[in-house]
């Protein structure tokens, strides 16, 4: 009988763990060297890993298998205790620390993640992209906001009967003059402020998106802070609100529904930038009504650097997993034990590009992240200058932004739900278990696909601009700057010349980005042809809309990741950087858009045909030896993994086996409902239960004289 590290056996065991160990002696390139890659910097590396240490060391902040037993109120009850603490590290962090803090909370915990989000992220972004500078101050320092402290906002944007259409919101704000106040009000059930964290029960204040009604004419919607709570944390008078109940996941956070009824804020409760309203009721409109949603911004930023950290974790459980697991003896069986699942060629094109999608949106993640903080710096600098040419350049700059962030975001996040989703499918029966880590993954994290409305309106949102500059290319000559700039080329690229005709050119990633450009302008030109033909109707045209956004994003993440390892100073990681850039654009470009390729003949058929037989599966095995080391290198602990399949050490049976049991103590033999499973399995004959009145003696003594 031979002993192993936590329980005792009577016949040799799976070793999953010899399997790592021979993975990770053959490796090839240094994984924290290539983390500072995907980080963007060693000193940013070497940060989240002291954080991450820090985190997974706190009491409170830790987090383990228990939070999938947890129902709702324990969910809520176990944030806001995990939000008091951070409370505290905010105080002593400075402002990237902490940022890179949240951005790792919102993969291990992303309701916490949130529910700080909404106030520090929405709320005052609300207030720094639409409050002039002593606004921001007096709402984020004086009243102790950024702190965590004295007021805690959320972000009163979506209603009822309107998500998407912001434009559309019904909620109202009406100026009277005789007491320079703004009266808000919840005209009709539709117009209830829907799906607001924290409005619930945690937050005081709320920005409030309302149309501006000024001697009864019209001026759209526009951004207002209105208190909802007092100091003793009542509703102020006029303000109801109700928690909206159970979702599909992040229970852990307290979204809520608002009425206003007649709720006076003073003119100042404006937010005043751009949109302003004079005591005697002077309004004073924006250069471009959009800036007034830049707020949204900085969502969606996090959003792509989340959707970056979401592939990284669940590629890394499951190709852990399927290093560890062994299933059925196929033809490279020599040493006569079962086959792992990932030398099986369909796991490997099931799961390798989702390795690949981790490393190109990090690429993209930071390019934006940089880009946003840039352009609003711009664009707070020009308003407050009041320098009107510097102001329309930095408008030009946020209209790119919004095309860019769109893509991004709406691509991301859905990149993120399948590779959640596909990742478990790939980890078996064992993938279904909560403590696996996909379930509760997937269900936190879908509501990214809709925040902000369904991808698909916000997708069509960044396509309409596109074509539209596409119209202006062909028509008017117009010139293109910032990141669309390469529409400039439409004409000459009209016309059906294939861009790739051999299979070999798929190495050349920048040739593949020529092909995605190429695919953007002849598929825009066709949108445009079609709109013209229905009278101007852009909807006719929103199925290539979507299509346009999904290239557009994937080209800006491509076109960066190229440029990063270009300029990367470690030339020994390259190799290994470029196999996952080809997998990538193989697999998550050239295949999903196979299609539209052929149909624009921007590849030849023949390209299409030996990217799927003979580049893909070559690919894959580039990258076969190197995926633990891959999965490394995004240097995520076990505490942020928390799956009990994807633990760093490999030992998936045994972990798996103790978390099961530690969170179901197998002395706990019966359950609070055995007693109506016993009452069934032990209730007397239908025979005594009935009396014994139909048979027997009941029976002769009854049917006598009949």
């Amino acid at each position: 009988m031979s002993v192993s590290t936590n329980t005792v056996t009577s016949l040799p065991g799976p070793d999953p763990q010899a399997s790592f160990r021979q993975e990770r002696e053959n490796q090839k390139f240094d994984p924290v060297q290539m983390h500072y890659f995907l980080e963007g910097s060693k000193a940013r590396a070497e940060a989240i890993k002291r954080l991450t240490q820090q985190m997974e060391r706190d009491p409170v902040l830790a987090s383990d298998s228990s939070i999938y037993d947890l129902n709702k109120e324990q969910q809520r009850e176990l944030t806001a205790v995990k939000i008091n603490r951070m409370a505290r590290y905010i105080e002593n962090d400075d402002p990237k620390d902490f940022n890179l803090r949240m951005s790792l909370f919102g993969l291990f915990d992303p309701q916490v993640a949130t529910r700080i989000g909404i106030n520090l992220g929405l709320f005052l972004s609300c207030v720094r992209g639409n409050g002039t500078p002593e606004q921001i101050e007096y709402w984020t320092f004086n009243k102790e906001t950024a702190g965590l402290k004295s007021i805690y906002g959320c972000f009163g944007m979506t209603e009822l009967a309107h998500g998407s259409n912001v434009a559309g919101l019904e909620t109202t704000a009406t100026y009277d003059e005789a007491t320079e106040e703004f009266v808000i009000n919840t005209p009709h059930i539709g117009a209830t402020k829907w799906w607001i964290g924290g409005a619930a029960h945690s937050s005081t204040h709320c920005s409030v998106y309302a149309r501006l009604i000024v001697k009864g004419k019209d001026y759209g919607v526009k951004t207002f802070v209105v208190p909802l709570r007092d100091s003793n944390h009542d509703l102020m008078p006029g303000v109801t609100v109700g928690d909206i109940g159970a979702k599909m996941g992040r229970d852990g956070i307290d979204n809520g529904w608002i009425q206003f009824s007649d709720v006076r804020v003073p003119r100042f409760f404006m937010l005043q930038k751009f949109c302003k309203v004079s005591k005697e009721g002077k309004v004073t409109l924006p250069p471009l009504e959009q800036l007034s949603y830049s707020a949204l911004l900085g969502g969606r930023v996090s959003m792509v650097l989340d959707s970056y950290r979401m592939s990284a974790k669940m590629s890394t459980i499951a190709l852990r997993y399927a290093v560890a697991r062994r299933q059925f003896k196929g033809s490279s069986s020599s040493d006569g034990k079962e086959t792992q699942l990932i030398n099986y060629p369909l796991h490997q094109r099931r799961l390798f590009p989702y390795l690949a999608q981790a490393y190109v949106l990090s690429a993209a993640a930071l390019k934006v992240e940089h880009t946003i903080e840039q352009t609003l710096d711009d664009l707070d600098a020009a308003v407050a200058s009041n320098d009107m040419p510097a102001i329309m350049r930095s408008i030009d700059g946020m209209k790119s932004l919004f095309i860019d962030s769109g893509s991004l975001k709406s691509t991301s996040t859905w990149l993120g739900a399948e590779a959640i989703d596909q990742c478990r499918q790939a980890c078996g029966g064992h993938g279904y278990s909560s403590y696996s880590g996909f379930g509760k993954a997937y269900n936190d994290w879908v509501v990214q696909c809709t925040w902000e409305g369904d991808n698909n309106v916000l997708a069509m949102s960044v396509g309409k601009p596109i074509v539209r500059l596409i119209l202006e290319v062909l028509d008017k000559g117009k010139k293109v700057r910032g990141s669309t700039s390469f529409l400039n080329h439409t004409k000459e690229n009209l016309g059906e010349t294939p861009v790739i005709s051999n299979v070999s050119d798929l190495q050349d990633l920048k040739k593949i980005l020529t092909a995605i450009e190429v695919l953007i302008m002849r598929l825009g030109a066709d949108a445009v042809k079609t709109i013209k033909a229905n009278g101007g109707n852009q909807d006719s045209v929103s199925p290539q809309l979507v299509v346009i956004s999904k290239l557009k994003a994937n080209h800006y993440a491509l076109e960066e990741y190229i440029r990063r390892v270009d300029t990367h100073d470690n030339l020994e990681l390259k190799p290994y950087l470029l196999s996952l850039g080809r997998l990538y654009a193989a697999s998550m470009i050239i295949d999903r858009f196979a299609g539209d390729f052929l149909t624009y003949s921007v590849l030849s058929t023949k390209v299409v045909a030996e990217n799927n037989s003979i580049n893909l599966p070559k690919l894959c095995e580039e990258v076969r030896p190197h995926v633990i080391t891959y999965t490394d290198s995004f240097q995520l602990s076990d505490m942020i993994i928390n799956s009990a399949i994807g633990k760093f050490d490999g030992n998936v049976y045994e972990n798996y086996f103790g978390i099961v049991k530690a969170n179901n103590p197998p002395f706990k033999t019966k359950a609070p409902y055995s007693g109506s499973l016993e009452a069934m399995l032990n209730r007397p004959a239908k025979e005594e239960r009935e009396r014994f009145e139909k048979i027997g003696q009941a029976k002769q003594f009854l049917s006598k004289g009949l």
